[in-house]
């Protein structure tokens, strides 16, 4: 009598448990950094239908739901998927089907390499990126010379780094429609004025010029687009990014990435700024603005100025190393102005690379005459690399910085050369934009930083190359914190683009993007953050990338 007592005691309290609920995975015993608002960790996380279900503690999740996966992170630190807020996944995929000039010492190096890919590839039209003249030992622009002579009938194109100047041969120039008396607004085509009477094409142009080249190379076909597409994906979802703001794409590119999102062949999630140009606007601008679950239309990319390191960046005053020298505006002061009114007027968002204070401020102005100050529209400035120290009250949830730490690290070297002991205070001055903005977006601009989002965060928080160089960090008054980083890596990139909501911490009812790393980046020691390793990245809850 007394066990059957006991049995119907025991089978009372299960018919009381309450039934468990049906879920799709748990991620458990993993240091989970939330990023909520009390920036809380926990240790697992319940997730349904692509969505967070609830995060707690292993043992009260495990009672409460039937999970049909489990993932054990072993003590591993999960975070949520990482964001880059400035980066271009397109062009990444192109250039790695180009020649990687990246790292060369010297034109002659980069010359080898574009021999050598030739001879393995044979391409129509040679294209490549990544020299950088301050990197060599004679800190000389190219010129097109040896190019021809080795590759008289091939075009060559050769992109620095930054994307603001190219070295081409006499073929693609010719392709291009480039001569002598080729003139461009916010732009430069370089002169051999040795023969005064008798000027000839060095090869190098800045800026707004380049773009006739592009308009010149073969035509993108559906296939190559996806191609590419699918080359820089793959390269991102194994450094832990879920989402990327690419800052600058045509409608052909845009539509093949919804195509692709929608078939489920491209995982990573896209917030697409429009290139500014007249059919881009034409047709987004009027038709409004574009959201599904991975794709987000909603902003228009402008170029206010070129970049600091082939001295197109717009200075108020000349340039410290070149004379009479102030770099150029792409877009003038007016013409801000007047495509501020247009964007605006479309519910648009407005997104705009400013890198010298000429250009920053001249953005500044333009924004000024057509945001509302009592709605949320979130306009971007794109660097705000060299600020004029008057200029940073601008700075607010309205007008936010989108920032790239690795820019610093990267120009550390030669930066202040170009402006200047009293210009560089307000230069990469991130904590300081920060302060007055209240949030900043981080971002890589891959390719011409690497894709690694580690180094974003090593960078931002120690100021420091990957040859922990210089030993005390350069400028650390205007480091980040850790937890002010991964912020700006997650939810403030996230609210950059309009999608707090849906992303960017690790809570309830949001997207089930995570990346889980080796170790713990809040914690370890700061030279030791560049060596942390992907070790899974999951996007709607499903496992997109895994290290074993």
């Amino acid at each position: 009598m007394r066990h059957l007592l006991s049995f119907l005691c025991i089978a009372s309290l299960f018919s009381c448990a309450p039934e468990k609920i049906d879920a799709d995975l748990l991620i458990k015993n993993g240091t989970i950094y939330t990023v909520n608002t009390d920036f809380d960790v926990t240790n697992a996380i319940a997730v349904k239908d692509g969505k967070i279900l609830e995060t707690g503690k292993k043992p009260e999740l495990e009672l409460k739901y039937n999970f049909t996966d489990v993932y054990d992170a072993k003590g591993q630190t999960v975070l949520p998927g990482l964001i880059d807020a400035h980066a271009h996944l397109y062009n990444l995929g192109i250039s790695m089907q180009q020649v990687n000039l990246r790292g060369t010492k010297s034109f002659e190096e980069v010359i080898e390499r574009v021999v050598a890919f030739q001879k393995e590839k044979n391409v129509a039209y040679i294209r490549g990126r990544g020299w950088d003249q301050n990197d060599w030992e004679v800190k000389e622009f190219p010129n097109k010379t040896l190019l021809d002579s080795l590759f008289p009938d091939t075009p060559v194109a050769l992109s620095r780094i930054d994307g603001h100047a190219m070295i081409a041969n006499a073929k693609a120039l010719e392709l291009a429609g480039i001569t002598t008396k080729t003139k461009m607004l916010g732009g430069i085509v370089t002169l051999d004025q040795t023969e005064r009477r008798n000027p000839k094409l060095t090869g190098l142009l800045i800026d707004s010029p380049m773009e006739l080249v592009f308009a010149s190379y073969p035509e993108e076909t559906i296939t190559s687009i996806k191609n590419a597409l699918l080359d820089a994906e793959a390269a991102c979802l194994s450094l832990g990014l879920t989402t990327i703001h690419d800052a600058g794409l045509n409608k052909n590119v845009i539509d093949v990435i919804d195509h692709m999102q929608q078939k489920d062949s491209l995982k990573m999630r896209v917030y697409a700024m429009i290139s500014n140009s007249p059919e881009n606007l034409d047709y987004y601008l009027t038709n409004g603005i574009i959201k599904t679950d991975r794709l987000n239309v909603r902003s228009v990319k402008v170029y206010a100025d070129g970049a600091l390191g082939s001295r197109g960046a717009a200075l108020k005053q000349p340039y410290s190393d070149q004379d009479h020298h102030f770099g150029a505006m792409i877009t003038p002061q007016e013409d801000l102005k007047n495509l501020a009114k247009k964007i605006a007027a479309a519910g648009y968002q407005m997104n705009t690379h400013a890198i010298g204070d000429s250009a920053n401020v001249a953005v500044i102005n333009a924004y000024k005459e057509s945001i509302d100050t009592t709605k949320n529209m979130r306009w971007r400035i794109e660097h705000a690399q060299i600020i004029d120290t008057k200029d940073f009250e601008a700075f607010s949830k309205n007008i936010i910085p989108s920032i790239q730490p690795t820019h610093a690290t990267s120009d550390m070297y030669w930066a202040e050369d170009r402006v200047g002991s009293k210009r560089i205070k307000g230069a990469y001055a991130y904590k300081t934009l920060l302060d007055k903005a209240e949030i900043v977006a981080l971002g890589t601009d891959f390719p011409v930083e690497k894709v690694n989002p580690m180094h974003t965060f090593y960078a931002a928080v120690a100021r420091k190359d990957l040859n922990k160089y210089p030993e005390d960090g350069y400028r650390m008054e205007e480091a980040l914190s850790r937890e002010q980083t991964l912020k700006g890596m997650t939810i403030w990139a996230a609210y950059a683009g309009f999608e707090e909501k849906e992303k960017g911490s690790i809570e309830q009812g949001k997207l089930a993007d995570f990346t889980i790393l080796d170790r713990d980046i809040m914690k370890i020691h700061a030279d030791s953050i560049p060596k942390t390793k992907v070790m899974a990245t999951f996007i709607n809850g499903e496992l997109v990338y895994s290290k074993h």
